[in-house]
């Protein structure tokens, strides 16, 4: 069952890279996001993104600096009532021009405004992860549901092309049956000033950043869930860096089908690689998700043969997943990562601290 459920996300993604979803003709205006955050993310890589959408286009901005905000929104065009603080953000409700808040605050705030973006009538993106807590995660899921809004998580490499293609060719046997999966997301974080390093705003260390990316390639890639997790925390608390949140963690993840993955995040080392290893080959993807340049090869034991995605239409990643959630509304279906997909995310990053913290294998399974 969980393997249909895995084929049936990756139909969806694939079909949200094309308009053949869209009532094509209709008419309908595209959907306006509120971009909540104007820091690097949302403000370099997100709201440049809009000018490959074809269903979503930026309506707001809500930031703490008020010059930069009316900056960005003269920039855009957008009209001053678009332009929003942390204060007045409840406000948002009155504006017609908003039906999506993208949330891209550090992780700490992402329940928060969930929450009041919900209370207030829109429906959501947040990014990953979807908050620090299931507890936190449980609360966001059932405010939408309060307000029968959609809440999606912006896991973009679910709109990536090579990805796409990488768990289409696992799903098909490409490399056999799957046995064992690696995968390292890392970067070096040179400043002990980011926020990132400061656990009351990211809840933790390179596990709740790039360890995301870890985690859900093994799952992505195996089409399973995990049943099992052992953990190790290595972390030089001498460093000024990592005085409040870890540095490199790696775990082992145990799957019901006998495959495993290895996995690992780090805040001191660059990388970026997805290797899958079935009976008969494998496939292999370096950098595997960055947010351009990404390569794929399959081969019996190594790099044979590159791989190039099939043609698709010019969109990006981004733009796949802004528009995705507007298809979604317009239509009434559930978003390929809604927030039940961050969730289930949240239950195994919990784990994974927990194993690493007590030393033992934790059961995901529910088995003693």
């Amino acid at each position: 069952m969980e393997i249909a459920r895995r084929d049936l996300i990756l139909s969806a993604a694939a079909l949200s890279l094309t308009s053949s979803g869209w009532a094509a003709g209709r008419g309908d205006r595209p959907l306006g996001y509120a971009i909540v955050g104007l820091g690097t993310y949302g403000l370099n890589v997100i709201i440049p993104q809009f000018a490959h959408c074809t269903h979503s286009r930026l309506a707001a901005v809500v930031s703490g600096d008020p010059a930069k905000a009316q900056r960005v929104a003269a920039e855009h065009k957008l009209p001053a009532r678009s332009v929003y603080s942390y204060e007045n953000f409840d406000s948002i409700r009155d504006n017609p021009d908003v039906d999506i808040v993208y949330v891209c605050l550090p992780n700490s705030m992402h329940a928060e405004y969930t929450i009041r973006a919900a209370k207030a009538g829109k429906h959501v993106m947040c990014e990953k992860p979807m908050a620090v807590s299931v507890a936190e995660c449980e609360a966001m899921i059932a405010a939408c549901k309060r307000a029968n809004r959609k809440l999606m998580i912006g896991y973009r490499c679910h709109f990536e092309p090579f990805n796409l293609e990488a768990m289409r060719l696992a799903r098909t046997g490409a490399a056999g049956k799957i046995r064992y999966v690696r995968t390292e997301h890392g970067f070096v974080q040179r400043s002990p000033e980011a926020w990132r390093l400061k656990r009351a705003l990211a809840g933790g260390g390179s596990l709740m950043d790039m360890g995301v990316y870890s985690l859900q390639a093994a799952r992505y890639m195996t089409g399973e869930e995990p049943i099992a997790v052992t953990a190790r925390e290595s972390t030089d608390r001498r460093d000024p860096r990592f005085t409040e949140v870890e540095d490199m963690i790696e775990w082992t993840l145990e799957f019901p089908s006998g495959a495993i993955a290895g996995c690992q995040s780090m805040y001191s080392a660059n990388q970026n690689h997805i290797l899958l290893m079935g009976d008969t080959g494998r496939i292999e993807l370096e950098p595997a998700t960055r947010y351009d340049g990404n390569r794929m090869w399959t081969g019996k034991d190594g790099r044979e043969r590159e791989i190039t995605p099939p043609p698709g239409p010019a969109k990006t990643q981004f733009a796949g997943q802004l528009d995705h959630l507007a298809q979604c509304i317009r239509s009434g279906k559930e978003p390929i990562v809604s927030g039940e997909e961050g969730l289930r995310d949240m239950r195994i990053v919990e784990a994974i601290y927990r194993s690493a913290r007590e030393g033992r294998t934790i059961r995901l399974d529910g088995r003693a």
